[in-house]
């Protein structure tokens, strides 16, 4: 089988079971890999070309798009190689390319403590900052998950989360019942209606604000 055909079978595969943002990623690296290897027999490929491949294409990105392209590439041979019984290790699998393309080091995240998580959230300065504190503190949400909260993705003490960081369709999260009716007081207060958006700001913002009050109580975190 040539690479245009393994990459035909892989793209099909991908449609059945990947989300747009995720197949749009996917089709980034696979369109190059196609253009430069198109008639080659997947099974010549070795992993010098593939070194090459993928340094011409994330030359000067950072460590984590390097890894990434590295991955999605070892993917799709992985994918090729089971579904046609292939007797080849993957050429993504080379020592020379694993290192190079390893993961970037993981920091460990601080866990604030709970006595100062309160005292952030008794500073805040109004509701709206309170309740995306405590909707981060009580109920596990991200800011970007916060951010996408709209009026009718609550229900009672019931939070539906779409889009999650975890990548599935959705989830749900329980608030206290204090929070709940702060929230729907809030809610009340500003006449939302149900397709609006709670907290309408951008990402920066809503993390400029969680800095700030942490740092008006000498308090250093990197909020989630």
């Amino acid at each position: 089988m040539n690479t245009k055909e393994a990459i035909d079978l892989f793209s099909t595969q991908q449609k059945a079971n990947l989300r747009h943002r995720s197949l749009y990623s996917y089709n980034y690296v696979m369109k190059r890999f196609e253009s430069k290897f198109s008639y080659h027999d997947i099974e010549s490929i070795g992993s010098n070309e593939i070194y090459q491949f993928l340094e011409e294409l994330t030359g000067g990105l950072s460590k984590a798009t390097r890894r990434l392209r590295y991955s999605q590439l070892k993917t799709f041979f992985n994918f090729i190689i089971d579904q046609l019984d292939l007797n080849i290790k993957n050429p993504c699998a080379s020592s020379t390319l694993s290192k190079t393309f390893k993961a970037p080091a993981q920091t460990s995240r601080k866990i604030l403590e709970k006595e100062t998580v309160d005292e952030m959230i008794y500073n805040a300065r109004n509701i709206r900052d309170r309740l995306i504190l405590e909707l981060q503190a009580r109920c596990g949400l991200r800011i970007g998950e916060l951010l996408k909260l709209k009026v009718s993705d609550v229900s009672d003490r019931k939070l539906t989360i779409m889009e999650p960081k975890s990548k599935k369709e959705s989830e749900v999260a329980f608030m206290p019942e204090q929070i709940a009716n702060r929230l729907r007081e809030y809610i009340k207060g500003k006449q939302l209606s149900p397709g609006d958006t709670i907290f309408p700001m951008c990402y920066s913002t809503a993390r400029s604000l969680i800095i700030h009050i942490a740092q008006r109580l000498n308090i250093k975190m990197t909020p989630p």
